[in-house]
């Protein structure tokens, strides 16, 4: 299993293969906003 076999969620909950990004530079970002250790 690759990194490009995952499915993840954008910005607007749309679901996004990380296969579509193959060849491109990836920056991934936990943003931690449901894990109660932010005030979001």
């Amino acid at each position: 299993m690759s990194i490009y076999s995952y499915k993840v969620k954008d910005g607007s909950g749309k679901d996004v293969l990380l296969s579509d990004y193959k060849g491109t530079v990836l920056l991934s970002v936990n943003t931690a906003t449901g894990c109660g250790f932010t005030p979001q």
